[in-house]
C-alpha cells in the first residue's frame, strides 16, 4: 500500500493530537460540572450538559475510527471536527450562564488552534462561528441562579476564580498542544524540504545520464578507430622487434578496450543493448568480475579484495551498480594509488561493500555535504559527480551509502538491500 501524501500524514498526527484535546476537555467539562452542582451548590441542567458531553466522546470514537480506516485526512475533516468543537462550547456555555460564564474565553483557544491547523479561510469560518455564538450567548443563555455567599465583588469572588481557572486551562493547554501541533507541521516541512531536493537531484542526475549518453554515441567510432589502428600497429615489424614499444601499444589497447566497455555500459544502461537481456549472475561472480576488470584497467594499483559475503545468491547482473562500484574504486586509487581495500560481507539481508583507502581522508566539509553534486576535495570545477551519482544510484536501489575517516585514510560503505538486486526486482530507473 503507498504512503499518503505528507500533507495527510501531518494531518493524521493533528487529528490524533485533537482527539487528545477532546478527551482532556470531556473530563476536564464532566470535573468542572460536578465541582459546581455538588461542591459550590449552584444548580446545573445536568442532563443536557452531559448529553453535549457524550456526544463529544461519540465524536472521539468517530474520529478515532475514520483514522483507523481512512489514509487520506484532508483539511476538510479537520475543519469540521473543529466547527463541532466549536458547537458543542457553545451548547455548554448556553446552559451555564452563557456570555457571562467565565469559560467563554476557551472561544479563543479554539480560533488559536483552527489558526495552526487550517488555512486561512477555514480560520476566517471558525472566527466567524465564535464571533456567532459569543453574540447568541449574550442574549439567550439559560441563566444560573448563583448563591448569595458566591456573588459578592471581593477578589475572591466567582467570577475572579472563574476566570483565573480558566486562564491557567487556556495556557497550559495553548503550550502542550500548540507546541506539538507545531512540531509537526516543522517535521511535515522538513519531509517536503528533502523530497524537493531528492527531485532536483534526480532531475540533474537524468541530465547527466543524457549527456553521458550523447558523449557515449559520439565516442564510439573514434574508440573503434583506435582500436583498428592499434591493431595494425601490432602487426608492424618496428613494434614487434622493439618489446618497450610493443609493451606500450598492448597498454593502450587494453586502456581502449576499457573506454569501450564503459561506452557499451553507458549505453546498454539507457535501454540501448541491441536487445540485450539482463544477465543471471552471482553475487560471488559478480563482484569477482568487478574486481577483475577494475584491475585490468588500472594494472599499476593495489586492489586488496575480501568476500566475506559467505553463501552466494544469485542475482541480476546490474551494470549501474557495476559502474557506481567502480566510480568508489576509482576515488580511493586517486586519494591512494598505491593501496586501495575492497571488502564484501553480508548483514541480515543486506550486501555490504566497503571501500578504504590509505590516502588522506575526507575534510569535513565534504563529509557534511557527501554525495553532494560539484562537491570535491580535488579542486576542480564538476568533479565530485561520481559520487552523487553513487548516492544517487545506491538511493534508487533501496541503499545507503556513509562515508567516514579512519586513522589513516577513509572509508565509503555502500550498504543494499539483496531484495533490490534479486531475479525479477525492478532495476534501476524502471
Amino acid at each position: 500500500m503507498a504512503a499518503p501524501p505528507i500533507s495527510d500524514a501531518a494531518n493524521r498526527k493533528n487529528m490524533a493530537l485533537l482527539i487528545q484535546f477532546r478527551w482532556i476537555a470531556v473530563i476536564g467539562q464532566f470535573i468542572t460540572i460536578m465541582f459546581v452542582q455538588f461542591g459550590l451548590g449552584i444548580s446545573l441542567p445536568l442532563p443536557p450538559m452531559m448529553a453535549v458531553l457524550g456526544g463529544l466522546i461519540l465524536l472521539n470514537f468517530a474520529s478515532r475510527l475514520w483514522l483507523r480506516s481512512h489514509d487520506d485526512i484532508g483539511s476538510a475533516a479537520l475543519l469540521l471536527v473543529s466547527m463541532l468543537d466549536v458547537f458543542a462550547l457553545t451548547a455548554q456555555l448556553w446552559l451555564s450562564g452563557g456570555a457571562n460564564n467565565p469559560f467563554v474565553s476557551l472561544y479563543l483557544l479554539q480560533i488559536t488552534m483552527a489558526a495552526v491547523l487550517l488555512d486561512a479561510q477555514s480560520t476566517w469560518l471558525i472566527v466567524a462561528l465564535t464571533f456567532t455564538g459569543f453574540v447568541v450567548l449574550v442574549s439567550f443563555h439559560e441563566p444560573l441562579d448563583i448563591p448569595s455567599r458566591w456573588a459578592g465583588t471581593n477578589t475572591f469572588s466567582l467570577p475572579i476564580l472563574g476566570m483565573l481557572v480558566c486562564f491557567i486551562l487556556n495556557a497550559a493547554l495553548l503550550v502542550v498542544f500548540i507546541s506539538r501541533i507545531t512540531r509537526n507541521l516543522r517535521e511535515r516541512d522538513t519531509r517536503l524540504a528533502t523530497l524537493k531536493q531528492a527531485a532536483i537531484e534526480e532531475d540533474h542526475v537524468v541530465r547527466i545520464g543524457l549527456l553521458a549518453t550523447g558523449a557515449a554515441h559520439e565516442l564510439g567510432t573514434p574508440l573503434a578507430s583506435l582500436s583498428v589502428i592499434l591493431g595494425d600497429w601490432r602487426r608492424m615489424p618496428l613494434v614487434k622487434t622493439n618489446a618497450d614499444l610493443r609493451q606500450e601499444v598492448e597498454e593502450m589497447q587494453t586502456a581502449v578496450n576499457r573506454c569501450k566497455g564503459i561506452v557499451n555500459d553507458i549505453l546498454a544502461s539507457a535501454g540501448e543493448a541491441r536487445g540485450e537481456a539482463p544477465g543471471v549472475t552471482t553475487v560471488t561472480k559478480f563482484l569477482d568480475d568487478i574486481v577483475a576488470d577494475w584491475r585490468a584497467g588500472r594494472p599499476t594499483a593495489t586492489l586488496a579484495y575480501q568476500n566475506k559475503f559467505g553463501a552466494d545468491l544469485p542475482i541480476v547482473s546490474d551494470s549501474a551498480l557495476k559502474q557506481i562500484v567502480f566510480n568508489v574504486l576509482d576515488n580511493a586509487a586517486e586519494a591512494s594509488p598505491s593501496w586501495v581495500g575492497f571488502t564484501a560481507a553480508r548483514e541480515a539481508d543486506s550486501l555490504i561493500l566497503e571501500v578504504s583507502d590509505i590516502g588522506p581522508g575526507f575534510a569535513p566539509e565534504i563529509l557534511a555535504n557527501f554525495g553532494r553534486p560539484y562537491q570535491s576535495s580535488k579542486g576542480r570545477r564538476g568533479r565530485g559527480l561520481g559520487l552523487f551519482l553513487v548516492v544517487n544510484v545506491v538511493r534508487k536501489l533501496g541503499g545507503t551509502v556513509t562515508a567516514r575517516n579512519r586513522g589513516r585514510g577513509a572509508v565509503v560503505t555502500l550498504r543494499l538491500p539483496l531484495s533490490a538486486l534479486a531475479i525479477g526486482a525492478p532495476r534501476y530507473g524502471q
